[in-house]
């Protein structure tokens, strides 16, 4: 009696091993297919010009992560005041390994109280284009 249950107990890890492995499997032809989806969409935006670098640390933006910016009013002007404090990256936390920099005078933006100034343009056509004038270190000075 004792050498069946052991044939019992060697069966059911064996079966135990291989629904292991079968999820391993699956799950790795998951997340395989996820990173082919998402090199594809990266590089359908790349083909069409979408894709978007944040101005203070350089990160690549994927979809659906938007920069945090402030568009003051007047609406219906041709360009408008704007301040960008950052991407999910590097605002309101830094993520390691990145750094906050001025695309125009090169310094470090401190994280609080620091951000980009800009001149957001309105086209007739619908399109919108930012211009990056400085931080709020090199505007207070006026070096630009």
């Amino acid at each position: 009696m004792p050498g069946f249950m052991t044939y019992i107990f060697i069966g059911l890890v064996a079966v135990l091993i291989i629904w292991l492995l079968m999820k391993y499997l699956l799950w790795k032809s998951r997340r395989d297919a996820a990173q082919k989806k998402s090199r594809l969409i990266k590089k359908t935006a790349e083909a069409k010009g979408l894709v978007i670098t944040c101005p203070l640390c350089g990160s690549r933006l994927q979809k659906g992560e938007d920069l945090f910016s402030r568009v003051y009013r007047p609406m219906n002007v041709p360009h408008q005041l704007c301040t960008i404090s950052g991407c999910p990256h590097c605002y309101p936390s830094l993520e390691p390994g990145l750094k906050r920099e001025c695309p125009v005078c090169h310094k470090q933006v401190p994280m609080e109280e620091g951000h980009l100034v800009a001149r957001l343009f309105n086209y007739a056509d619908g399109k919108k284009h930012v211009a990056v004038s400085g931080c709020t270190e090199c505007c207070k000075k006026g070096e630009n």
